[in-house]
């Protein structure tokens, strides 16, 4: 039987699924150009895949164009080679649209860059659940738990290096079957494009493998819930790092925590882009090792920003490896509009000059329609988003609790577990 290759590109979209077009690859170099065209309501399939709601319907055309610094093409042995490309989305005469996850994500970038000088350095730390060893009693960070799961960690790594994404680390995590998969830090756009093909490949490798990953937030409401982390930090004009100060509180320079307070201050409005599923309001309760306030600690792993400690007696050293960690985020989440509002909250802390909050705490969010009040009552998030996109977005987001509420939560996880 003959074969001809197929190549897909693709964005991750409002709901933070993959999600394109394929083509033949002897057409690759005029779509690299022309690109594929897409009905604009394709921004809108829900989670689950119907469209439960759009603002265009079936009116215009944009199109997907293949972005060549996110390339993947990574072969497997007996069989198809996961070929894909990361896209942006364009109108008809070129220009970036303003729903592409990307665009947004590259506005916050341009404006940090053109307000202060500096770039964002980021890495993203994924939580995932396994199906390809058996369910068995917990074996947190145990060697056994490694040796059960080969060869899936080994196949993810290397599949990986081969797309340009560089693993940081693989372990057994605290719940049954699950496992934690981070990528080295990366530079602005790529830190993102890193996260999205670190999912895929998770994707692929497990389906060779006869089995699946679930990056859900919560695949039960009494089972180990599983978070997408975002460490990042700054880079100066030179490529020398900004945050650390040995002089200063939690050795934090004064933009850093500037920074980390715009973050803090508009935390909840957060919320509804960074943890952005009904579930994701379970996983952020007491007991969890999960945020539960619009808390900032160098210590603590339930802080929903934490300050991570370096070692090593090397100042120079330290300061490259100094980090802070955003723990109120999943993977229901895209990691362009994610990381597009945090880098728009704290330069939004830089510009205020704001001071990171101690006492008087405010909690997070207790639900996704919390969340999205918060955010629409935010007097920037239509800035950093744009107007349009951010009512779209509300729409997109309270027709997905609509569809669920009449389920339990044990019914709402399961059918985020199958969709994540």
């Amino acid at each position: 039987m003959e074969r001809e290759q197929l190549v897909f590109v693709g964005t991750s979209d409002l709901s933070g699924h993959f999600r394109g077009k394929s083509f033949p690859v002897v057409d690759l170099q005029a779509r690299m150009q022309s690109g594929v065209g897409l009905a604009p309501t394709n921004i809108f399939i829900s989670a689950f895949g119907p469209i439960q709601m759009t603002t265009f319907g079936t009116i215009g055309e944009v199109f997907l164009i293949p972005d060549p610094c996110a390339r993947v093409c990574v072969p497997f042995l007996g069989s198809q080679a996961e070929y894909f490309f990361i896209g942006d989305i364009k109108t008809e005469d070129g220009s970036p649209w303003a729903f592409c996850p990307r665009h947004v994500l590259r506005r916050a970038l341009d404006r940090l860059n053109q307000e202060t000088g500096l770039r964002l350095l980021a890495g993203f730390e994924q939580e995932f659940i396994y199906t390809g060893v058996n369910a068995q009693p917990q074996q947190a960070y145990e060697l056994d738990a490694l040796r059960r799961q080969a060869p899936f960690g080994e196949a993810l790594l290397a599949a990986m290096r081969q797309a340009g994404v560089i693993p940081d680390t693989f372990l057994a995590e605290f719940g049954a079957r699950q496992f934690e998969v981070t990528s080295a830090p990366a530079i602005g756009l790529r830190s993102a494009d890193d996260a999205v093909i670190t999912r895929e490949l998770a994707q692929a490798v497990a389906f060779r493998l006869g089995n699946r990953v679930s990056f859900a937030p919560l695949p039960d409401p009494g089972g180990a819930s599983s978070g997408t982390h975002i460490h990042w930090s700054f880079l100066d004009s030179d490529g020398q790092p900004v945050i650390y100060n040995e002089q200063h509180p939690w050795n934090l320079s004064v933009l850093a925590r500037q920074f980390i307070a715009g973050i803090q201050h508009h935390l909840p409005a957060l919320c509804a882009l960074t943890a952005p599923s009904v579930a994701s309001y379970y996983r952020l309760r007491p007991d969890r090792w999960a945020p539960v306030q619009c808390d900032v600690s160098p210590l603590d792993r339930g802080a929903a920003v934490r300050i991570c400690p370096v070692s090593g007696s090397d100042p120079e050293q330290r300061a490259r490896r100094f980090n802070v960690e955003y723990r109120v985020a999943d993977a229901t989440a895209s990691p362009y509009l994610a990381l597009a509002v945090l880098v728009q909250a704290g330069l939004d802390g830089i510009r205020e000059e704001r001071g990171i909050m101690t006492e008087r705490l405010r909690p997070l969010p207790r639900s996704l329609s919390e969340a999205l009040a918060m955010l629409e009552s935010s007097d920037v998030a239509a800035d950093w988003l744009g107007a349009d996109l951010l009512a779209a977005y509300l729409k997109f987001k309270r027709a997905e609790i609509k569809g669920l509420e009449a389920l339990n939560e044990t019914e709402i996880c399961h059918r985020y577990a199958e969709a994540y």
